[in-house]
């Protein structure tokens, strides 16, 4: 069959199949006049029922929820996933005028990132909040609580530092190590003013300013051995950045390491000053109590 030539069937597949496959500028002439068989028997060309004209458009219509759907995919390379599609958001709604009817979501991996994300942020809130409450539980009184908790501002400020060294990107792995860092903070608080109370409470040492002094020059050692055996295990996985399937691991373990710094170091010098600041007014009056 060429463009002049007239078909040589009188099945409408037939006549659709012979034009798509060998179509010439004159093919659409000839599926305007392709027969159409109706009830009656009779035959009645294509144009008499449709309007026939050749188009661009997609090879393959894409439905999602009865509505059309066509996917813009692609790669990233070099920069976060975020900050790209922060851009690319804005540029489209710059240049971009969306006919009515029309709307562009932004979806994939993207959107899985964006949902854990909101996931482990209400989960971070939930923990910080869970920790104060076994805090007062534990120790009896919400300022104990609140100066152990004091080491997750300490903790945060060496954790920054790990998500700049990292990429200054604020992702699902950094979030895991912070709400890992935090815990581990907590810990080191507890293991200095528990044992400050133990010196109180069942050694005798009835000067406050002594306990407490006596407490962080004890507990230095422990402190810095559980920090030193976390950051040493972690080590491998900040030094393995750029290696396949580090990609989750080498950002968390950079702000665990970076936070454990700070959270350490502070937390022998902030946290024994603040408890010896605010604390002896608790101890005076349970001992007025008492007496």
């Amino acid at each position: 069959m060429n463009g002049s030539a007239p078909m040589k069937t009188n099945t409408p597949q037939q006549s659709a199949t012979a034009i798509i496959n060998q179509f010439r500028p004159g093919a659409i002439i000839l599926l305007h006049d392709g027969p159409i068989d109706t009830p009656a028997g009779a035959a009645v060309p294509v144009r008499l029922l449709a309007d026939v004209r050749r188009e661009e458009g997609p090879n393959m219509i894409l439905r999602e929820n009865v509505q059309r759907r066509i996917v813009i995919s692609c790669n990233v390379a070099g920069r976060d996933l975020g900050s790209v599609v922060r851009d690319i958001q804005g540029a489209v709604g710059q240049s971009v005028v969306m006919p009515a009817g029309y709307r562009v979501d932004y979806g994939g991996q993207f959107e899985s990132q964006q949902s854990a994300s909101e996931r482990l942020m209400a989960l971070g809130v939930l923990v910080v909040a869970g920790l104060f409450m076994l805090l007062v539980v534990a120790f009896g009184h919400p300022r104990d609580a609140a100066l152990i908790m004091l080491n997750l501002p300490l903790a945060l400020i060496g954790g920054v530092l790990g998500v700049y060294l990292a990429g200054g990107v604020l992702n699902v792995a950094t979030m895991i190590g912070f709400i890992t860092l935090f815990g581990i903070a907590t810990r080191n608080g507890i293991m200095l003013v528990s044992h400050i109370h133990h010196l109180r409470d069942h050694e005798g040492v009835t000067d406050f300013r002594e306990a407490v002094e006596r407490g962080a020059r004890e507990r230095l050692i422990p402190i810095l051995m559980t920090a030193m055996a976390a950051g040493l295990a972690l080590v491998p996985l900040a030094l393995g950045g750029g290696k396949s399937g580090s990609e989750i691991q080498t950002p968390m373990a950079i702000v665990i390491l970076c936070g454990l710094v700070t959270s350490t170091v502070l937390n022998m010098f902030v946290v024994p000053t603040l408890y010896l600041k605010y604390g002896e007014s608790r101890r005076q009056r349970f001992r007025t109590e008492g007496a």
